[in-house]
C-alpha cells in the first residue's frame, strides 16, 4: 500500500525535511556523529551502506563520461555496468526492504517528534522503485546498444540527485534517533 504525502513532501519535489522533522538532528548535528556512543555499529554500517550507493552512483557516471570522452572502452564500461548497476540495484531493493519491514517499524515510535518523517521515507521508497525500474531500462539500453551514453549519463544524474536527497533525508532522521535512544532492540 503506497504512503500517502503531500507532493510538496515527495521525493521529487522537497529539498530536504520539514524543519519540524528536523528537531533531532538539531539535538544531534551530523558533525557530532562519529564521536557519540552509539555511532560504532549499527550506525557506522548504515551510513557505511549508503556511502557505498553513492560511490557505485559516482563510479557509474565517472565510466559513462570516460567513454563519451573516448577514455574508457565501450566493452569495459559495458562489463562495469553491468557488475555495478546491477549491485546498485539489488542493494538498494535489499536496503529499502529492511528499512521498511524491520528498522522503520521499530523506529517510528522512539520520538513523537519525528515519526511523521518515517512515512515520508516509506514514500520515498516507493518512488525510489520506479526511479530503479528507469534506471534499469536505461542501464539495459545501453547494454543493448539501444540507448547513447549521454542520454545514460542524464538519467544517473537525475537518479543520484534524487537518491542523495533521500539518503541526506533518512540519515538525518534516522541517525540522531539511534544516537539519542541507542541501538537496543534493532539488530
Amino acid at each position: 500500500m503506497a504512503i500517502r504525502i503531500s507532493d510538496d513532501l515527495r521525493l521529487g519535489t522537497r529539498t530536504g525535511l520539514p524543519d519540524a522533522l528536523r528537531v533531532l538532528v538539531k539535538e544531534y548535528p551530523r558533525t557530532g556523529w562519529e564521536a557519540h556512543a552509539h555511532f560504532t555499529g549499527l550506525v557506522e554500517f548504515w551510513l557505511g551502506r549508503h556511502g557505498m550507493f553513492r560511490q557505485i552512483c559516482a563510479a557509474l557516471r565517472e565510466d559513462a563520461e570516460a567513454e563519451m570522452d573516448g577514455k574508457l572502452d565501450p566493452r569495459m564500461r559495458n562489463q562495469r555496468l553491468s557488475r555495478y548497476g546491477g549491485m546498485l540495484l539489488n542493494e538498494l531493493h535489499g536496503h529499502h526492504q529492511i528499512e521498511d519491514h524491520h528498522y522503520f517499524p521499530k523506529l517510528v515510535g522512539l520520538d513523537s517528534r519525528v515519526a511523521r518523517g518515517f512515512d515520508i521515507l516509506e514514500a520515498d521508497h516507493d518512488d525510489m522503485d520506479g526511479l530503479l525500474a528507469r534506471f534499469a531500462e536505461h542501464a539495459n539500453g545501453v547494454l543493448q546498444g539501444k540507448t547513447e551514453t549521454g542520454r545514460f549519463r542524464e538519467e544517473l544524474l537525475s537518479f543520484e540527485a534524487l537518491l542523495d536527497r533521500h539518503l541526506n533525508d533518512e540519515e538525518e532522521l534516522i541517525v540522531p534517533v539511534i544516537l539519542k535512544n541507542g541501538p537496543q532492540g534493532l539488530h
